[in-house]
């Protein structure tokens, strides 16, 4: 094992640079970016020259320098915050109620005062900027009697007071929209071409989301508008002007120059904290190459196979799969780097690490989508492993030419893992969040679907479909999402010795009182809660949720899937030590096992149905349609190699069941 220093070299060397680097980028940006405000700020179509001339001397001036210090800073904060809290692993809430806890947990209270503060600062020399009756919160007035007073600038205060609701809008909507999530894209462009391609979605997503949060604003403010205005006066001994119309009125609010510099602040507010957003995402999903071998011992853990197999950060993690995937399609040399065996010894530890951590990879979704859609066929209640036919039809996986046990096996009683453990994350494994686990339908309680319940509910003894089916078209499907001990036979798999089958207890099949009567009790709580119309709002599981979170992490098995069928397909000519041949029966039937499990997974309601991607947002919602791309990728990686070696593939040793999925590979039936 590597030490901590050793873990966590690729955060402190690459990511903190990357991400430095895009906060540098950020502020460099904010000149051109602040000139502009000021531009539109300042708009004067009947005094085009008196117009100009005040923008050059604004911002020449003593307090557009100080502005862009106090900007400047908030970009390093913005920064810093996007790096403390970015993942690649979108947390997805499956319920009104999960989203809730989300918005309200203490981390998230905190990220919503920063970005309040920060608001309130970008406001501020928003209104410095502007100037005029914007200038300052208190400004000398003559009251009805003559004396002279300091009044509340309730202009100054509004703009103020809009720059904090943007700021709490905006730190809503990022855990709303997943903005922290950050997705690696498919085709490689240099940033430059990433950054002014997505220039337009920025400015179009700050101008709407500016427009909306200022409409909610001036709503709350209409009702609420008095509260901050009487405090401030109480606070800093200010009086209302009483010559002046209060802003809390509609005639008040339909001042379409306040209406206009409301709206162009929170744009410019928006646009500074989304480009630096924008720059982040661009810099820290670049391609970095890891070297495949080392010469020195010291920098063996940089290496490949090692940063695979080691315990490191999810970014590394997913950099390491992504250049995994691009050296298998466009790196000869590379490629032969893990063909080639060790010296002394001629062992091919690159191939097996780097082959043995892929199919852990597909091995672990295939266990998940077992899991999640045995529950589902159970009535959301996990199956119980002491069963004798369980333990037949888990051995039934194995492929008959493993001597070893294969990785690829699924085990259909393995309780749903989260996404994020595959990742085995250090403690200085950088500011990934844990996902939670994908909430399942839980077909037992009286918030589940109607629709969901009849479709995998039991089957009535009086029902044409109880027993056998008489039409040898027509089976009715199990549980089980593969074979009986029939196939284990068949396949030559062990059966288990009724020896080996644990037999019930007599306290398990009869319970205690006390049990009883929790359980019923139980029941009498989940029925008076569910007559209540906002309980089953809150508690409902979100269309899709479930499936989106199962496939949360899919982006990793995407690139396992692509370097794996790449370098097989590459080994045909390039593999001069056949070290590739020895794992071809459990890469075939690892993917092969996998794809059943995503085909059932799809049968599922609402899992083949394909979201609506939104334009209007920051956030990627690339992840919820990663179950599609990694089905397709599936089938295209199983072409692949069916296609290079053809025929040669009826010498490989497999199960009947396997043979069969891939002869419809070989015909070009799949």
């Amino acid at each position: 094992m590597f030490s901590v220093e050793q873990s966590c070299w690729f955060v402190r060397k690459v990511i903190c640079w990357r991400a430095a680097a895009s906060i540098a980028w950020a502020v460099l940006l904010l000149p051109p970016t602040t000139a502009v405000f000021v531009i539109l700020s300042r708009f004067s179509l009947f005094h085009p020259i008196q117009w100009i001339s005040e923008c050059l001397y604004l911002l020449t001036s003593a307090s557009a320098i100080f502005s862009f210090i106090l900007l400047c800073g908030v970009v390093l904060i913005v920064g810093f915050l996007n790096l403390e809290y970015y993942t690649v692993i979108p947390s997805i809430a499956c319920s009104k109620i999960a989203l809730l806890c989300q918005l309200l947990h203490p981390r998230q209270f905190v990220s919503s005062l920063v970005h309040c503060i920060m608001g309130v600062i970008v406001a501020w020399c928003c209104a410095v900027t502007i100037g005029g009756r914007y200038q300052t919160l208190g400004y000398p007035c003559t009251q009805g009697d003559g004396s002279s007073q300091m009044c509340l600038n309730e202009y100054h205060l509004i703009l103020l007071l809009v720059g904090a609701f943007v700021g709490y809008s905006h730190s809503l909507l990022g855990v709303i929209h997943n903005m922290n999530y950050v997705s690696f894209h498919s085709v490689q462009q240099y940033k430059y071409l990433r950054f002014k391609g997505s220039l337009p979605l920025v400015v179009k997503c700050s101008a709407t989301q500016a427009l909306y949060s200022v409409r909610n604003y001036l709503v709350i403010y209409f009702f609420l508008g008095y509260v901050p205005r009487t405090w401030i006066c109480k606070t800093l001994d200010l009086h209302l002007n009483t010559s002046l119309h209060p802003l809390d009125t509609i005639a008040g609010l339909l001042d379409f120059s306040l209406l206009y510099h409301l709206w162009i602040s929170g744009t410019f507010l928006l646009l500074t904290w989304y480009t630096t957003l924008l720059l982040f995402r661009i810099f820290v999903t670049e391609v970095y190459s890891f070297p495949v071998q080392s010469s020195f011992t010291e920098d063996s853990h940089q290496c490949l196979p090692k940063v695979l197999t080691g315990k490191q950060p999810v970014i590394l993690k997913f950099l390491a799969l992504q250049d995994l995937a691009l050296l298998s399609q466009h790196s000869p040399t590379r490629r032969l780097e893990v063909f080639s065996l060790s010296q002394p010894g001629g062992h091919p530890h690159n191939w097996n690490a780097i082959s043995n951590e892929c199919l852990s990879l597909l091995a672990d979704l295939t266990q998940r989508l077992i899991a999640h859609h045995d529950t589902v066929a159970t009535n959301g209640r996990v199956k119980s492993q002491s069963t004798g036919s369980d333990k037949k039809s888990a051995s039934s996986e194995s492929s008959v030419t493993s001597g070893k046990e294969d990785v690829m096996t699924p085990r259909p009683s393995v309780l749903l893992k989260t996404p994020a453990s595959v990742f085995l994350r250090s403690s200085v494994g950088g500011p990934q969040s844990p996902l939670t686990a994908p909430f399942t339908p839980d077909l037992d309680s009286p918030f589940s679907s109607p629709a969901l319940r009849r479709l995998t509910g039991p089957v009535e003894q009086c029902s044409p479909w109880h027993g056998a089916v008489q039409s040898p078209h027509i089976m009715r499907r199990g549980p089980k999402l593969w074979s009986t001990s029939t196939d284990s036979q068949a396949s030559g798999s062990p059966l288990l010795s009724p020896a080996s089958v644990p037999s019930p207890t007599p306290a398990d099949s009869k319970p205690s009182l006390l049990a009883q009567f929790l359980q019923n009790r139980k029941e009498q709580v989940k029925n008076f809660l569910a007559k209540r119309v906002l309980i089953m709002y809150l508690f409902n599981k979100l269309p899709e949720a479930s499936s989106q979170a199962l496939f949360a992490d899919s982006q990793s098995h995407i690139w396992a899937l692509e370097g794996l069928s790449y370098l097989v397909e590459a080994s045909f000519s390039e593999d001069q030590f056949g070290v590739v041949q020895t794992a071809l029966p459990s890469i075939l039937g690892s993917m092969l096992v996998l794809q059943e499990a995503v085909d059932r997974h799809f049968k599922l309601p609402h899992a083949s149905s394909k979201p609506v991607r939104s334009t209007s947002s920051m956030g990627d919602s690339s992840y919820k349609t990663l179950r599609f791309a990694l089905r397709a990728t599936l089938k295209t990686a199983i072409y692949r190699i069916t296609t290079t070696f053809g025929e040669h593939l009826n010498a490989v040793q497999m199960s009947a069941e396997h043979r069969k999925r891939l002869q419809q590979f070989l015909e070009y039936k799949e």
